[in-house]
This record gives structure tokens, sequence and C-alpha cells, in this order.
């Protein structure tokens, strides 16, 4: 038996993908499962995981202390169904087809994990609707 092919895949973007889209790709892995592909990516990639942005995460049990930020790459965008910036100005490349969102999250760069919480919690919010929007287009036959 093989298992089913992802109903979609995302790409969560931010400059040193080291905070808000490592946040949101730690979400989406633990609410979607495999059911989603997720990549995570930055124009200009910092040297480790912010440490808040790991203790706030490990507070809500999902552990992204083993990932590292990954350089954006114009395949990652071609390969992603839904690419979302996380309002750090980071600029995309662009292919007809995708959907493109931008998503206003304050900057935990810096701050402490007390700062980081609503930040963490905004972004699961946001990757909560996306899951919904993104069941809701394969429940209607749609490709998003």
């Amino acid at each position: 038996m093989t298992a089913a092919a992802p109903l979609a895949s995302v790409l969560f973007v931010c400059v040193h993908n080291a905070g808000r889209s490592q946040m949101a790709a730690g979400f989406l892995t633990r609410l979607a499962g495999d059911r989603i592909e997720v990549r995570s990516a930055g124009s200009a990639p910092g040297h480790r995981v912010n440490p808040a942005a790991v203790a706030a995460m490990a507070e809500a049990g999902i552990d992204i202390s083993d990932q590292q930020p990954k350089i954006l790459t114009t395949e990652a965008v071609r390969s992603s169904d839904y690419v979302i910036t996380m309002g750090c100005g980071d600029a995309c490349p662009f292919f007809p087809g995708k959907k493109y969102l931008d998503w206003k999250l304050d900057d935990p760069a810096g701050q402490g994990v007390e700062a980081v919480r609503p930040i963490r919690d905004a972004v699961k919010a946001l990757v909560e609707d996306l899951i919904a929007e993104i069941d809701a287009a394969a429940a209607a036959g749609q490709e998003s």
C-alpha cells in the first residue's frame, strides 16, 4: 500500500530563516503531518535557529532545535504550491499558479521567550487557517 501524495506543498520564507519561518514549519509539520509538504528558507539565512523561538516552540511541545536555516532557491519556490513570506519584506521569484501570501508578524530576533510567545501563538493561528484552506481546496477538488 502506497502513501497518498501530499495535498499541497508550502514554503515559508523569511530573511534569516531562523524564527518565524521555522516556527511556522514546525507547526505545519506537527498539525498536518505528511498531508502537506513543508519547506522553509531565507534569502540571507542565519547561522542557527533563534534560541527564543526554539524555547517558545518547546513550550508548545514542538522541537525545532535540530533545524538549520536554509538558503532560498528558485527551485524551492517553483516546487511549492503556497509561498508564504513572514512580514519580513523578503522577495521571492514569481511563478504563475502559485499562491503567494504575506503574514504580517513581528520579528522575534533579539527578543526573549516572553516576547516570542505571542508571535508563536499568532503563527499557530495562521497555520491552522492555512491547513483549513488547503483542506477545503482539496475537498472541492481544486489544485491550489
